[in-house]
């Protein structure tokens, strides 16, 4: 079976995770989930981010899943395509040596890469959005212009190998340009 792998941390966006994992997995992708200072078997806590009446969003307690592999352990060259997922996990795992260098591999070998909300945070800090055309949550542009992208207000964007969206709801449009990437035809 093909691998993907979620690069992610604790209080990634549970449904940025969660849906993309399982959708995948529907598919027939073999699915890993990687995480910095996590060993294969520990356990990462999602977060579901709601909105009120405040100018931004509350954070709720979401499910618990296990790590697969240790990012540490990881070998771009077995997986096809890399999922970035947002909430707030991206913005503490881009501060590991590992999750730089797993990201920046994919990006140099060109294989698919779909980053959702501030998964963009990551990229940003890999130095992998110069001269891109790119979307994130709207609270993330500045970061993605600061990094040279070409950060636009659409709910998907597609540059290469590179899937972007704005949130969770963009998920069917994101996943199908991602799976699309991946070099599967999904049929009705």
């Amino acid at each position: 079976m093909p691998k993907v792998l979620i690069l992610t941390g604790d209080c990634a966006e549970d449904y940025e995770v969660k849906v993309p994992q399982q959708a995948l997995m529907l598919l027939g992708y073999d699915v890993e989930i990687s995480a910095p200072n996590k060993r294969a078997g520990d356990m990462l806590q999602l977060v579901v981010h709601d909105f009120t009446n405040l100018d931004t969003y509350i954070e709720l307690t979401g499910h618990r899943i296990p790590v697969d592999i240790a990012t540490k352990d990881v070998n771009v060259e077995d997986y096809i395509g890399l999922v970035i997922p947002g909430g707030r996990a991206p913005e503490y795992i881009r501060r590991y040596n590992e999750v730089v260098e797993v990201t920046k591999k994919f990006f140099a070998l060109n294989k698919p890469v779909a980053a959702i909300c501030h998964g963009s945070q990551l990229l940003a800090a890999c130095g992998v959005l110069s001269g891109r055309k790119v979307t994130s949550y709207p609270a993330c542009a500045t970061e993605c212009m600061i990094a040279g992208a070409n950060w636009v207000d659409q709910d998907v964007v597609v540059d290469n190998n590179l899937i972007t969206a704005q949130a969770w709801p963009n998920h069917p449009l994101w996943l199908r340009e991602f799976v699309k990437l991946l070099g599967a035809k999904i049929e009705i």
